[in-house]
């Protein structure tokens, strides 16, 4: 799905998480398969001090972020208020300061400050928007710093592609491509779930291309 007015695309998500931030965390793990093993090759190659999540949804990545990397200072960024406010509740509870932002990714948090951005089934969701994203994530990411994304990748079945719109999900493998370009890539796999219904990638890399 894609939509020539950003900000009628962003209030439909918001309404979208409305209802389903929810029930998120008990329907979306049949779905949104590697998220554990994303944050396990990131947490491989660096040991960031600062990291920001972009699409935090209801938290429950940067709970694991934070007991992997204890030191590290949180952000995390989301455009659904009811999302974030599962978000806040969820970490409440880890006596950590979390920095929560509601906002659209379409302008840097702070240029420069991250050792690593996350993305986590979020890009996906950004239609339009995505490749600015991903260029916001590298001036937002330190020279040196990591970008660790897991999304969904393609699908062979014309019907789950539409239902998946429905969801404002695009799955037609634009995603893999452009990180390649615009990273170095450390590595990246793209896996099929469900007998090849569908299939989704991770991706690791080091480096905004600009800063060579």
């Amino acid at each position: 799905m894609s939509l020539e007015n950003p900000a009628l695309e962003r209030s439909q998500i918001a309404r979208y998480y409305r209802w389903h931030a929810w029930i998120y965390d008990l329907t979306r793990w049949t779905f949104l398969r590697g998220r554990e093993e994303l944050i396990r090759l990131a947490a491989a190659q660096c040991q960031p001090r600062r990291l920001l999540e972009v699409g935090c949804g209801t938290g429950k990545n940067l709970l694991h972020l934070g007991r992997l990397f204890p030191e590290a200072e949180l952000w995390g960024l989301d455009l659904s208020p009811h999302m974030l406010a599962r978000a806040h509740k969820k970490l409440a509870g880890s006596r950590r300061r979390v920095n929560l932002i509601e906002a659209a990714y379409d302008r840097p948090v702070a240029p420069g400050h991250f050792d690593l951005v996350v993305f986590s089934y979020a890009l996906s969701m950004f239609n339009p928007g995505w490749e600015a994203a991903l260029l916001t994530a590298g001036q937002d990411l330190a020279p040196e710093g990591y970008i660790a994304v897991g999304d969904f990748h393609d699908s062979a079945s014309k019907r789950f592609k539409q239902w998946m719109g429905l969801n404002h999900v695009r799955l037609d493998s634009h995603l893999l491509p452009r990180l390649e370009d615009l990273f170095l890539s450390g590595e990246w796999s793209v896996r099929p779930v469900y007998g090849g219904l569908w299939s989704f990638f991770l991706f690791l890399g080091r480096g905004f291309r600009e800063y060579r």
